[in-house]
């Protein structure tokens, strides 16, 4: 091997130590839902895997709030803007707290000290590559999604997302060159350069670059959208929010400021996790940023689907909203996990009711899991003389973790829950606690041997249900069952 081999060899182990993980930036929002607790759950998911795994680990997340819609809220509500932000964005905090996120960053791109300077900084960037210029728009523009659309992209003249007419209006705004990146981006889509999962989806995305990008706005009249970051040498316009909102991405890493450590270590991001209403943004316009900026792109998009009730999307008209957070009270943090993880596809659309819910519950947590740890550590208490010393190192869980990697969270959650079942059917067939009363030693060795399988579960369970993990793995240091069982079966 020559030595410039074994230095690229040596750089890509240690970039591989890194993983830097994050979610979309949400929409300010009082009401948060399923697809919140869903999205900040499966990237929790994703980042403690890789902890688990030696990694260097940076979880984002954050809240999009340079927009128009935050002006009109705060108008009705006769709010600051300042109150108004500082209030949502501790409900996203509240809400990440109930479900155990082990996120390092909260980005608003309000943070004028922290973000802005990162937006301002990539817009010299695409000043300076010749990418930005100056032109009338006449077109239309859905205010609920923040986005400019053509005909063609709607659906009997309305939105696709919000089913609503689209405003015609007339600016004279500040454009992106996005139609000269296209067959870069097709290229690199296509090589695997930037992933994007699953094909299905990567497909989607091929079929629009092979249609051919355009030019889209990148300003708006700072008359029209006073809220939001001025553009660099013209006060009168501000960046439009894709140019904004994109930016979070590195703008939290220090991209733009003096001290751009976090940048420097853990860009380009591993995974960016995105819902399927985002997947152009993701995917064209902000690997042409990048590109335009000469900037590494991202490794992966992994494009989630989305929680339906019922067969509808959630609706408080329908009456089929179903709330995280009375979810949390009733059933718990771990309940609600779970079924995240489990129960709903990483990659397609799924129906959640609470019907679904109790009856996964029940089946799987109180009467699986939960029953099969009071057993285990029952017989443990009663006939083993001390504890069980365990070595992380001693457990093979490596199919397990290429799962994760492989951003397989359901099919992980379905390995562990083999595991559970194996270790149920060896309880009902070899009978451990009858057989420590005939020959204790052989017993002994039997439920010892129950207890080691059990807190390999626990290992694997860190990620998905970290409090439950780490209720597991302490009543196997202490050798006591537990006084409660860890899920109570709700009728």
């Amino acid at each position: 091997m020559t030595i410039l081999k074994k230095i690229k060899l040596k750089v890509r182990k240690i970039m591989d130590k890194k993983f830097y993980i994050t979610t979309p930036i949400f929409y300010p929002n009082s009401n948060l839902h399923m697809g919140h607790a869903y999205v900040v759950t499966i990237c929790d998911i994703l980042a403690r895997s890789a902890k688990l795994q030696g990694k260097d680990v940076y979880f984002l997340t954050g809240s999009d709030e340079n927009t128009g819609k935050i002006l009109k809220t705060v108008a009705e509500r006769n709010q600051s803007v300042d109150f108004y932000l500082k209030e949502l964005s501790q409900n996203f905090k509240d809400l990440y707290a109930s479900l155990d996120i082990s996120y390092d960053q909260f980005i608003q791109t309000s943070d004028k000290e922290k973000h802005w300077p990162g937006a301002v900084a990539l817009w010299n960037k695409l000043v300076e590559a010749g990418d930005i210029y100056k032109s009338k728009y006449v077109g239309l523009y859905c205010v609920g999604c923040e986005t400019f659309y053509t005909e063609k992209d709607l659906i009997d003249g309305k939105c696709r997302i919000h089913l609503t007419a689209p405003e015609q209006i007339e600016e004279e705004n500040y454009f992106f060159k996005l139609s000269k990146y296209t067959e870069q981006i097709k290229n690199k889509i296509q090589n695997g350069e930037l992933e994007i999962i699953p094909t299905s989806r990567k497909n989607e995305i091929l079929a629009l670059l092979e249609r051919g990008l355009e030019d889209v706005s990148f300003s708006r009249p700072i008359k029209n959208v006073p809220h939001g970051i001025p553009v660099p040498n013209d006060p009168e316009q501000v960046i439009y929010v894709w140019c904004d909102a994109l930016v979070n991405y590195i703008s939290a890493l220090g991209y733009g400021l003096e001290d751009d450590a976090l940048f420097q270590k853990f860009w380009p991001a591993d995974v960016h996790v995105i819902g399927k209403d985002i997947l152009r943004f993701h995917s064209a316009i902000w690997p042409a940023m990048l590109l335009s900026a000469k900037l590494a792109l991202p490794k992966s998009i992994l494009v989630h689907g989305m929680i339906n009730s019922g067969g509808h999307k959630m609706s408080k008209s329908l009456g089929n909203v179903l709330d995280p957070k009375e979810l949390i009270l009733k059933y718990g943090k771990d309940a609600v996990r779970y079924y995240l993880a489990r129960e709903v596809s990483t990659f397609e659309d799924s129906d959640m009711t609470i019907e679904k819910f109790k009856e996964a519950y029940n089946a799987n947590l109180a009467n699986g899991l939960g029953n099969l740890v009071s057993r285990i550590m029952k017989m443990a208490e009663d006939n083993l003389d001390s504890p069980i010393h365990i070595h992380d190192s001693e457990a093979d869980i490596s199919l397990y973790f290429e799962l994760l990697n492989n951003f397989e969270i359901g099919k992980a959650c379905d390995y562990i829950w083999l595991q559970i079942g194996v270790l149920d059917q060896y309880i009902q067939e070899s009978q451990p606690f009858k057989v420590v009363k005939v020959d204790k030693e052989v017993g002994q060795k039997m439920i010892a041997g129950l207890v080691t399988k059990l807190y390999f579960v626990a290992m694997m369970l860190d990620s998905i249900l970290p409090d439950s993990a780490e209720k597991i793995k302490t009543l196997i240091k202490k050798n006591k069952a537990p006084e409660t069982p860890l899920f109570i079966r709700k009728d």
